[in-house]
């Protein structure tokens, strides 16, 4: 099986036909996805803030991490779990789409750059701790932390703006008029009169 035709499969899916058809789950998924991915970058700006020593430079790193970490995590979760509903929903458009496949690589990147900090900085943590700022090697993936996501967050408006009418959408013929799709007769002063009874 190819890609596309998985991504039709996707598409195909019951639960595809119904996020797109209802009037209300979309709009409510792309909701909360953006609603989580505001909780993912407000908690990684508070932790990269305090690695730079820009703010809550009087708070351990460690008690700021341990704080935060988990409601980072929950969040992605969530936003990762809508974002997949609503990639079914169009998934062919979203696969080719430019600003979908950056935004996939800029999250990998952003594990890396994760994991990178992990065998780094983190593994020092208890002789800088306390430390107005990070060791330079921490602030380095605090700086690209913030660009990475910032970066992800423009990506994934740039979606919205690429994709919305991509697929599904059928124009409405030339010949359409406002009276047309309101009801109303095209053409009310010319029609003619109704016959009367018993004629």
């Amino acid at each position: 099986m190819d890609i596309h035709t998985l991504l039709g499969s996707l598409e195909g899916s019951g639960l595809a036909t119904r996020i797109r058809d209802s009037l209300f789950i979309f709009p409510l998924l792309e909701s909360i996805h953006v609603i989580g991915l505001t909780l993912v970058f407000g908690t990684i700006l508070i932790l990269d803030l305090r690695l730079l020593g820009v703010a809550s430079t009087g708070r351990s790193v460690q008690r700021i991490a341990s704080e935060i970490l988990t409601w980072t995590w929950a969040a992605f979760a969530v936003t990762a779990g809508t974002g997949v509903l609503m990639f079914i929903t169009n998934a062919a458009v979203y696969y080719d789409n430019v600003f979908f496949r950056a935004k996939a690589a800029l999250l990998v990147l952003a594990g890396v750059n994760m994991v990178a900090f992990e065998f780094t900085g983190r593994r020092t943590m208890h002789t800088w701790d306390r430390a107005r700022s990070a060791p330079p090697a921490a602030r380095a993936a605090a700086v690209l932390s913030l660009i990475i996501w910032v970066a992800v967050i423009v990506a994934g408006r740039m979606i919205g703006f690429t994709t919305s009418r991509a697929a599904g959408v059928t124009p409405p013929p030339a010949d359409v008029n406002f009276e047309d799709l309101f009801g109303a007769p095209a053409d009310s002063g010319n029609a003619p009169a109704a016959p009367s009874p018993g004629k």
